[in-house]
């Protein structure tokens, strides 16, 4: 369906429906999400305008402004959709924006009337009409450490449990001492419009940090001499934890790179993984290497953005701070799975600098924290010396190099997944997997070390 062929409130509810189906983030499986729209479709269709605004409002991924889109309010205030209860706003901005959203992320925008906190008689389910509020990993205000790790405690628990009580997804991920990791679905957008960004994002970046194209002037100047890189990444080849074969170099000169799994590698923008030997090979690995096939293309935007067009007949499953932070969840924290065809954005080297500095500026103030703790030194009212405050500063404190040039790393499995809904549990359980290192972004990694060095921190005055 081309952008021309947008339906309006005029056309047949079915036109609708298989419309909006298009614009869905695959969060939820295909009945739940169509059951969800129709009934939706058929609330509006006496309401034509606010019809019309949803419409514009998930064909454009919020680009043009947008009416309230309200259904009436039920008694306790959720929604019921294919024997399911829920938030009707969060059912919707999950369907179309935030495929893991919790229900407390949202919060409305000021010229939205009838919000679903503002307790009106009817409630917008206009997804662009609401914001995702993420906590930070860090607050450097009070200088305390919010850990994005494994936590243990009640409250943890309770927070997964009850992010997934009535509305989630319906196998549960499972939880390690209150942590979940779960895979978020990144389906291709199937006879619908390509948007030159296919998936929503929420407004965490300023527009102008926004942006897919860099231009060289939005970083610092590189050391003298440096350039920019002859080659934009390097991929290794592993099976398991072992690395097989050579270091693939891309150079820069090629910024499309085919990953496959043929044998006849044909310059530097092709890596063949077919023709790598390896004398540890297990069955189950040499049956896993038959079905990468196409595999992927890895495509280097701008000065050195990152997307990935999935040409194998498989799913591939990423690793990507990008991805995380997009889908509101803590870098690390969970798979992503990318389906045959989705074409996607991996990597953003202005949000990868930008977290570099805080995580630098994070790591020398905590660690500076934490010897005012020891000291019995931190200022502040109710403040107490000792061992205790020192500890809850110590992940923080202990951010390293290799932290930071995770930062410039993409990983990539072929086939098989990993987390809590497989079997494995590290991608180095997979059979056969790749990983990207980011040049400019390690570039840029070596400058903010030099401006800023993180080791040798000084205790607080």
């Amino acid at each position: 369906m081309s952008i021309t062929n947008t339906p309006t409130s005029n056309d047949a509810c079915l036109s609708i429906v298989h419309s909006l189906m298009c614009h869905r983030q695959g969060g939820e499986s295909e009945t739940f999400a169509k059951r969800a729209i129709e009934s939706l479709v058929k609330k509006l269709k006496e309401k034509k305008d606010e019809l019309d605004s949803l419409i514009t409002a998930i064909t454009t991924n919020g680009a043009h402004p947008s009416k309230c889109v309200t259904i009436q309010r039920t008694l306790d205030g959720r929604l019921q959709v294919a024997g399911r209860k829920g938030f009707p706003h969060v059912i919707y901005a999950r369907l179309w924006r935030w495929p893991d959203l919790h229900k407390n992320e949202l919060k409305h925008v000021k010229y939205c009337q009838f919000a679903f906190d503002l307790k009106c008689d009817n409630v917008c389910v206009n997804p662009y009409h609401y914001e995702r509020v993420v906590s930070p990993g860090i607050d450097l205000s009070g200088l305390t450490l919010t850990s994005s790790g494994p936590s243990s405690g009640p409250s943890s628990a309770m927070m997964v449990k009850d992010e997934y009580d009535f509305d989630g997804p319906q196998s549960l991920p499972s939880i390690d001492g209150g942590h979940s990791i779960q895979t978020i679905q990144h389906p291709p957008s199937v006879g619908c419009p390509t948007p030159s960004e296919p998936f929503a994002t929420p407004n965490l970046l300023p527009p102008a940090e926004a942006s897919t194209s860099a231009a060289t002037s939005s970083f610092p100047a590189i050391a003298a001499g440096s350039g920019t890189p002859d080659y934009w990444c390097s991929i290794a080849y592993f099976e398991m934890d072992v690395q097989v074969g050579e270091t693939f170099k891309v150079p820069s000169t090629c910024p499309i790179v085919t990953v496959d799994g043929y044998v006849d590698p044909s310059g530097g923008d092709r890596f063949c993984l077919g023709q790598l030997s390896n004398v540890h090979r297990t069955e189950a690995i040499e049956r896993a290497r038959l079905h990468i096939g196409k595999g992927v293309q890895l495509e280097c935007k701008g000065e050195g953005d990152v997307w990935v067009r999935c040409l194998s007949d498989h799913a591939v499953f990423v690793q990507s701070y990008y991805l995380d932070r997009e889908a509101g969840r803590a870098p690390g924290d969970a798979v992503h799975k990318i389906y045959p065809s989705a074409y996607i954005k991996v990597f953003d080297l202005r949000q990868c600098h930008r977290q570099m500095q805080q995580q630098a500026a994070t790591a020398q103030a905590a660690a500076a924290a934490q010897a005012a703790a020891v000291a019995g030194n931190i200022p502040g009212p109710g403040s107490v010396g000792g061992i205790a405050p020192a500890i809850s500063l110590s992940a923080a404190a202990g951010i390293g190099v290799d932290d930071l040039r995770r930062l410039c790393i993409l990983r990539m499995s072929f086939v098989k997944g990993w987390g809590p809904d497989y079997p494995r549990q590290s991608i180095k359980e997979t059979p056969c997997w790749i990983e990207i290192h980011l040049h400019r972004a390690l570039q840029l990694l070596d400058e903010v070390l030099h401006t800023m060095p993180i080791a040798d921190p000084q205790p607080l005055d």
